[in-house]
């Protein structure tokens, strides 16, 4: 009945559906479930007006060594939750950890230690899988769309994923919200303000917010928002802190440093082609590996490799962490400044 998950996933698990749980009136969805099946872990949090499903795949259909686990679903309270999120940050992020159900408690198991949480085995929770279910099964009923969200319960959405498709069948109906191994739904909110009854709707279709904004619109042709923003100036000497540039200048590393690799006339020089398209595509496969895996964790690296870079001290950047792995790079330099030594003796 147990599964294992790394701690960084779990920690991504509780960190994407936490801000949806329900509160202390409502003791059925005050936590986060837990839910296996043979093939996911799925955490889900709701308080009625947002659900929030993510999943993590901890058996592949298709594995010979593993045989699937035994379903299960527990709610860990939210009085439970700050441990957990702790006991997870205390340990590296590729650290195994098993989740076991076991009566009254889900024990958590990593190399570092346990922890167990308190449970109630018997305690219900809503039926998750029917809801969401429901809610991608929503046709429209052929009216314009204009549903109206709150804007407290949108910012839930920041840790779902860092880009999210919705969908709006009505205005009376939930909203899917889709990331990746994600699944969530909010609901419409009313639209009499601050609940008075004399607090009527103007902005309830597209023609009243047309006509409201007509005087200030009207001045000029309708454009594009590409046409209409300047861009910012790109500077070439910064590190760029967008993924998908990063990921187009290493392709274009290894495109440049492959065709000029024969070119050259010289060995070092087609060494140095080499050695710098071997990294590039190196690590351009790391970098698409880990947005798979976890695209806020890569936006993160991204974004501080850029600084690292700009900084200009990648030289200490790398002695502390080839000194914090247990390396010596007091030996590399003493290798690296021998070898030319050992060129002009033998020369």
């Amino acid at each position: 009945m147990s599964i294992t998950i790394t701690s960084h996933q779990l920690g991504r698990l509780i960190a994407r559906t936490a801000d949806h749980i329900g509160d202390d009136l409502t003791p059925a969805l005050h936590g986060i479930r837990l839910d296996a099946d043979t093939e996911y872990l799925y955490a889900v949090a709701t308080d009625r007006f947002t659900i929030a499903a993510a999943r993590y795949r901890h058996h592949k259909p298709d594995s010979e060594n593993t045989a699937p686990a035994a379903p299960f679903a527990r709610t860990i309270p939210a009085t439970a939750l700050p441990a957990l999120r702790e006991w997870i940050r205390t340990m590296p992020g590729h650290d195994p950890v098993t989740v076991t159900p076991a009566d009254d408690r889900i024990r958590f198991a990593a190399p570092t230690g346990e922890l167990a949480i308190t449970i109630d085995p018997d305690a219900e929770f809503a039926d998750w899988r029917g809801l969401l279910r429901g809610v991608t099964e929503q046709t429209p009923n052929g009216e314009p769309v204009f549903p109206a969200l709150g804007t407290r319960l949108q910012a839930r959405w920041k840790s779902a994923d860092g880009v999210v498709r919705v969908r709006a069948t009505g205005d009376h109906q939930p909203v899917l919200v889709v990331g990746e191994d994600f699944l969530g739904a909010q609901m419409p909110t009313r639209t009499r303000r601050d609940g008075f009854s004399t607090d009527t709707d103007t902005l309830a279709t597209l023609d009243d917010v047309r006509t409201a904004w007509q005087d200030a619109l009207s001045a000029g042709p309708a454009i594009t928002p590409q046409t209409a923003l300047p861009a910012p100036p790109q500077l070439r000497d910064e590190a760029s802190k967008s993924i998908s540039e990063v990921a187009e200048d290493l392709l274009k590393q290894v495109q440049h440093s492959t065709q000029h690799l024969f070119a050259v006339d010289n060995s070092e020089a087609m060494a140095a082609h080499a050695t710098a398209g071997v990294t590039a595509w190196a690590a351009y496969r790391y970098l698409d590996a880990l947005h798979t895996a976890d695209p806020h964790l890569a936006a993160a690296v991204v974004a501080e490799t850029a600084e690292q870079l700009d900084d200009g001290a990648i030289g200490e950047w790398a002695w502390d962490a080839a000194a914090a792995a247990g390396h010596d790079p007091q030996q590399w330099q003493d290798e690296l400044q021998e070898s030319p030594a050992r060129k002009q003796a033998a020369a």
